[in-house]
């Protein structure tokens, strides 16, 4: 079961709308849909919020928003982790994605960091790649030497929207990742939308 949500992001209201803070907004969702407050947490560098009674889990579960600045997110995740017990794989961890298109999202355990820094740090800090990722896709720029200004920018009204509807669609899993089901969880953020159903023809009745 996931017992600690990890969002990445920057600190700073500069930052509070870049691509680079899809996970901050994430959390932002959670914490509407769970009825909880974001705290400053110095012992975890930290905004954090813990949830005692959410649907499906077993025990207390946290929130955080890292405020290390991306490259420093596994100082924030690792202490809180290993106060509270909680192993790797109880960990997820929600970050924006260059390789995925805006509107789409993956959610795996492990693997490598893909150069993303925050990934990068938690993986350091926790002696561990063995957490769960979800990726939320804000598409590449097109050059590898665009993507350090364009992962701190703005998106267009049009992305930022697909974004907010990946992170709406992958609430809908959040109960079955706390309960433990994570294959589920897995196949329901994956599974495509149905196709619409072609309309019957309508018949065309005769005039008298």
């Amino acid at each position: 079961m996931i017992r600690l949500f990890v969002g990445l992001g920057n600190p700073g209201s500069e930052y509070e709308h870049t691509r680079h803070n899809a996970g901050f907004w994430w959390i932002d969702e959670l914490a509407r849909k769970l009825g909880a407050s974001l705290q400053v947490e110095r012992n975890y560098y930290g905004l954090c919020a813990r949830v005692n009674n959410a649907p499906g889990a077993a025990g207390p579960i946290w929130l955080l928003q890292p405020m290390t600045f991306m490259n420093l997110s596994g100082k924030s995740v690792a202490p809180l982790a290993r106060f509270f017990k909680i192993a790797p794989e109880e960990i997820l961890a929600i970050h924006d994605e260059l390789d995925l298109e805006p509107g789409q999202m993956k959610f795996k355990q492990g693997g490598g960091n893909g150069g993303h820094n925050g990934l990068k740090d938690m993986q350091a800090q926790l002696g561990s790649a063995n957490f769960w990722r979800l990726r939320l896709g804000i598409g590449h720029p097109g050059h590898k030497d665009e993507v350090a200004g364009y992962v701190l920018r703005k998106p267009p009204l049009t992305e930022r929207q697909l974004l907010e509807d990946c992170i709406a669609k992958s609430m809908q899993s959040v109960e079955l990742m706390l309960a433990g089901q994570l294959d589920k969880a897995l196949a329901k953020i994956h599974a495509k939308p149905p196709r619409p159903k072609p309309e019957k023809p309508v018949a065309l009745s005769e005039s008298p």
